[in-house]
């Protein structure tokens, strides 16, 4: 009877410790999510989720009043000490007294996994597997299921879609879809600023709400090259492929940073292979094709396009306008003027990014400054940029690109013909040369067999009107500019 009651108050007691012990884990999440939001406006969005997010909060020592901080790997943790241990300590000594000093370090279960026990306290047969799956479980509650990375303005309803980049945007909302997907991997295919990356992030943010439970990983091969060495000298390359092989989602940027480095692309094949094999979804993107990947395993090449490869053109100058319109969005209501869109559009075409970044730059000088945006100004201001893309297109290199379309002789435009075969490409090309170059009316005339500046100015308006009625017309423009443009 004694031995009942003494069991029984052992129980209760044990039972108020793992109550008191749950109140302070609750206390102590509370505190840290006070601390991470403050520490989420100092630092940017982008420098919160990819080192502070993670952080798994510990517990206080009460002896020394040490609070402990986890991080999933030595780099990780190393990179956090050396940058934000100070701030982190002052945060939470004034969020709780009993704080006297912050240790960041590795996660327990990523230095040392624990034995695992059959319920019966038999180890299980297969060593090797089991302490994947516990090395597997480890990291995800360490915080990799999450979407730590990703930037939350870039999803598909930011993503502006054109000619250019309709397939990859397809391809890739069909890879975050709630249904498997036809292919895989995706491998997305653009020059630098094109939109690959947008569409990297737009992938993960759309399959983790189609999928709010999956494990996700987004990282560019120059992150994937560093954890793969610091797991290699750290001896934890069962913790590293574990982690890559527990995922439902792997994203990787700039692919093309992986060449040459021959052990990290043996990893990297052999993880496609083990998640392709249980039916997870790759995305990989670079700034050229997989053939064009020099120095890397003709295997892992194979791999890279063995699914679908999506090329995101550059955009033309329609899909242009369409990204600044929709930019403006954030402005408003600021006014600015459609020639200084058409101007932006027209001028800045290496890439998107140097595009939206010329539009960021000209409204922030007109609000600094309380001057109208218009036209003068975004050259004045612009110059820098404007210099850089300006590609000097000649009147002669239309009349060439114009006749080679519509397949008459180049003769043709300097010519006194009157036929409806020869006039309509003439007045075509008079409008490109307007619209292209910096030349006048009367500078365009005399390119085109001497004529008067006002059969330019007839020419000009004509196409124009042409363009918004006839939609064949406004095709063969849009054709004929992005030849001239490309």
């Amino acid at each position: 009877m004694v031995h009942k009651i003494d069991k029984a108050r052992s129980t209760r007691r044990h039972s108020d410790d793992d109550l008191m012990e749950d109140a302070e884990a609750v206390n102590l999440a509370a505190d840290w999510a006070d601390i991470s939001q403050g520490l989420r406006k100092d630092l940017g969005h982008q420098l919160h989720s990819q080192w502070i997010k993670p952080i798994q909060v510990g517990s206080i020592d009460e002896d020394t009043g040490t609070l402990d901080l986890f991080l999933p790997t030595e780099f990780s943790a190393n990179w956090v000490k050396d940058r934000f241990h100070d701030r982190l300590q002052l945060a939470w000594k004034i969020a709780r007294s009993e704080v006297r000093k912050v240790r960041i370090q590795v996660h327990p279960g990523r230095r040392q996994l624990p034995e695992l026990r059959l319920d019966d306290g038999r180890r299980p047969a297969n060593d090797g597997a089991s302490a994947i799956a516990v090395a597997a479980g480890t990291i995800g509650d360490a915080g990799f299921t999450s979407s730590v990375g990703l930037d939350p303005s870039l999803t598909f309803a930011a993503f502006i879609t054109g000619e250019a980049n309709v397939l990859a945007c397809n391809a890739a909302q069909r890879m975050a879809a709630t249904e498997q997907p036809q292919f895989s991997p995706l491998y997305l295919k653009a020059a630098t600023g094109q939109g690959k990356t947008h569409l990297l992030h737009a992938i993960g943010h759309a399959f983790l709400q189609a999928h709010p439970r999956a494990r996700i990983f987004y990282c560019s091969a120059e992150r994937f090259m560093v954890e793969f060495v610091q797991a290699l000298k750290a001896n934890q390359m069962i913790e590293f492929k574990a982690r890559l092989r527990s995922f439902d989602l792997l994203l990787v940027d700039d692919i093309q940073f992986i060449i040459g480095k021959a052990s990290a692309q043996e990893e990297l094949l052999y993880t496609i292979d083990a998640l392709l094999a249980e039916g997870k979804r790759l995305v990989f993107a670079a700034d050229r094709a997989p053939q064009a990947l020099d120095g890397v395993e003709p295997r892992l090449l194979s791999r890279l396009s063995m699914g679908l490869v999506a090329d995101i053109q550059a955009a033309d100058i329609e899909l242009r306008k369409k990204i600044l319109e929709s930019k403006l969005q954030r402005f408003a209501p600021l006014s600015v003027p459609d020639d200084v869109i058409d101007f932006l559009a027209r001028t800045i075409t290496r890439n998107v990014r140097e595009l939206v970044g010329g539009l960021n730059k000209l409204i922030a000088y007109a609000q600094l400054t309380g001057q109208e945006v218009s036209l003068q100004l975004a050259e004045e201001q612009l110059t820098d940029i404007l210099s850089a893309n300006r590609r000097r297109i000649t009147i002669d290199e239309i009349q060439r690109t114009v006749c080679q379309f519509y397949r008459i002789d180049r003769s043709e435009m300097s010519s006194k013909r009157r036929a409806r075969a020869v006039v309509r490409p003439r007045q075509v090309a008079m409008y490109l040369s307007k619209v292209l170059t910096p030349r006048s009316y009367p500078e365009i005339g005399r390119k085109f067999g001497g004529r008067d500046h006002s059969t330019v100015i007839h020419a000009v308006r004509l196409i124009e009107d042409l363009r918004q009625r006839d939609a064949d017309m406004d095709g063969d423009v849009r054709s004929l500019l992005r030849q001239l443009e490309s």
